[in-house]
């Protein structure tokens, strides 16, 4: 079940969903506007290896604007930081942002149950566009669920700014570290 906007004003009111800063004028008729923080993040490795940490560079957003290419992507935040321990949040594209060309989250919209923080943006442009600071740029909404309730206690808890990946902190890549460590040490011996 999907929470309207009345609903998630009063859920808001309530205590039971947190959004900050909280904005009245952003309720939509079942979600809330979220506006594009003031910093982004690009990769500056050749090839992404999920099984080390990838070097990246962090930027402020210029004021006048940050123009993306057709196939650039970038990692963003909402300005607004936003969780639940009682819904579920789930981020979707604002449909004018799409209009233009613009991915705002390529695969990962699901907010699981208990994250608190601002919300990374994954931005891949489509066509030559410029973002701005403060933008509308995506929407949340929240939604019931069913079952047992266990509260999110992961890696992006709190998250200020734009995160990058931290799936090489997954247990499965320590045995590729511990191979490569072996083979390298072998190699130099």
């Amino acid at each position: 079940m999907i929470l309207t906007g009345e609903a998630i004003a009063g859920e808001f009111l309530a205590g039971r969903i947190a959004i900050e800063p909280f904005t009245p004028q952003q309720l939509n008729t079942n979600s809330y506007d979220l506006t594009l923080g003031s910093h982004y993040l690009y990769y500056l490795d050749e090839v992404i290896d999920p099984a080390q940490p990838s070097a990246y560079c962090s930027e402020p957003i210029p004021e006048q604007g940050l123009l993306l290419k057709p196939g650039q992507f970038v990692l963003a935040a909402s300005a607004e930081q936003v969780g639940s321990k009682y819904f579920v949040p789930i981020l979707h594209a604002k449909s004018s942002t799409a209009r233009c060309g613009l991915f705002v989250h390529i695969t990962a919209d699901l907010i699981d149950i208990g994250s608190f923080g601002q919300l990374t943006l994954q931005l891949y442009a489509t066509l030559p566009i410029r973002i701005y600071p403060g933008m509308l740029i995506a929407q949340v909404s929240f939604w019931q669920p069913q079952g047992e309730i266990r509260l999110y206690q992961g890696k992006y808890q709190h998250s200020q700014g734009p995160q990058p990946s931290h799936l090489y902190k997954d247990p499965f890549f320590e045995g590729i570290r511990a191979e490569r460590a072996k083979s390298h040490h072998e190699e130099n011996a």
